[in-house]
């Protein structure tokens, strides 16, 4: 009885076996096998890996969030200005200096071949300055002279940012610095043979708040005259100074791969004539990640608009020369989450893949088989006839 159940239960066998005496192994099969084989293996691994991958979900929405700082990362190399005639200014929407920032900035001097000179240094933002009609803080008991720059008999200029200072707010041009006594003995002439003799790295960071503004590395002493922001490059022309620059990063918050959070890296803005104004006009989209241990990473992607322009006085209207970055944040934020694959899909195209590997090469295999059968036979004919 249980012999006959075991006989009907074979009837529903759907790989019937043939005996092997039946069996004819070719050389095309084994060769179809094998290249099989190791289709289903490679496929196997990539499923695999996309498995091992977390899946990732966007959002899109209203950015509601308050209180997160907007830190700028950046690693920028001006090959041919030395770092004591370049400055970094940064300014918010309404114009206003950030003063009272988190930074963590470096500069680091470089010869013309872009080899380091001396270890970085770190670097204070350049604070706006407002004119002072005496800036003497030491009492001294001669009174030297402003060159005819100075506004009163009562004004004196007893050290070289004295004299300097004095011929911007007159807003004349500056003699050279090697004629006038006060700056004999000064760095700042020192600074200025060494100005387009090397060249300078300047990185780090800046914390400001999350409103659109502006930041900017140029040459020059940065200050203000009349709520104007301009930049003193004398005892040189602006058109001295080759602005060619190299951006090695500019992120704004975390790096994060599956982001467009870098997309300026290794970029040059290169300098082919005269002083000229690099502009970047960046539009910045908040982005949160949330990883699969529920960690929150807030960072920002960024797409870029790139302009540049010729600049022929530092005083013009038309610009100065410089790299100049003005951002503005969207009011919407992308939201990616981490998500794992699922077992039961993953499992199902693992089937799918031994499956149909296994019966293309089947279907393969009996076409090879039988169209070189019939090409034997044909060969075998023509000689028998």
């Amino acid at each position: 009885m249980s012999s006959h159940l075991i006989n009907k239960f074979k009837q529903f066998d759907a790989y019937a076996k043939t005996l092997e005496d039946f069996k004819v192994k070719t050389a095309t099969g084994a060769t179809i096998t094998v290249a099989g084989v190791i289709i289903m293996a490679l496929l196997f691994l990539s499923e695999l890996y996309t498995y091992m991958s977390p899946n990732i979900s966007e959002e899109l929405f209203v950015d509601t969030s308050r209180g997160h700082k907007l830190r700028i990362n950046f690693d920028i190399v001006v090959p041919s200005i030395s770092c004591s005639y370049l400055v970094l200014d940064a300014m918010d929407s309404s114009g206003e200096q950030h003063l009272q920032m988190d930074h963590n900035i470096h500069k680091r001097r470089l010869d013309l071949d872009g080899n380091p000179i001396e270890e970085p240094k770190k670097e204070e933002i350049a604070v706006s300055s407002t004119v002072k009609q005496n800036t003497s803080e030491v009492a001294i008991v001669t009174c030297g002279s402003c060159y005819g720059a100075a506004f009163n008999d009562s004004q004196c200029c007893n050290t070289c940012e004295d004299v300097k200072e004095a011929y911007r707010i007159r807003r004349w041009a500056l003699p050279d610095l090697a004629t006038i006594v006060q700056c004999k003995d000064d760095e700042s002439l020192e600074k200025a043979n060494l100005a387009l003799k090397e060249g300078c790295q300047i990185y780090g960071y800046m914390e400001v708040n999350r409103v659109g503004g502006s930041f900017h590395i140029a040459p020059g002493k940065s200050f203000t005259i009349n709520h104007v922001h301009v930049h003193d490059v004398q005892p040189y022309p602006s058109s001295a100074f080759n602005t060619t620059h190299i951006i090695q990063h500019l992120s704004f918050g975390s790096d994060i791969k599956s982001a467009n959070t870098a997309p300026l890296d290794g970029i040059k803005g290169i300098a082919k004539e005269g002083a000229v104004m690099f502009q970047y006009y960046i539009k910045i989209v908040p982005t949160m990640y949330v990883k699969l241990d529920k960690t929150v990473l807030h960072t920002n992607q960024f797409s870029i608009t790139r302009h540049q322009k010729s600049v022929s006085n530092i005083h013009s209207e038309s610009g100065m020369p410089g790299a100049f970055f003005s951002y503005e944040l969207s009011p919407l934020m992308v939201k990616y989450t981490e998500k794992e694959r699922s077992l039961g899909h993953f499992a199902t195209n693992i089937c799918a893949i031994i499956g149909g590997v296994f019966t293309v090469a089947g279907i393969l295999d009996t076409l090879l088989y039988h169209s070189l059968n019939a090409f034997h036979n044909k060969i075998v004919l023509g000689k028998a006839g």
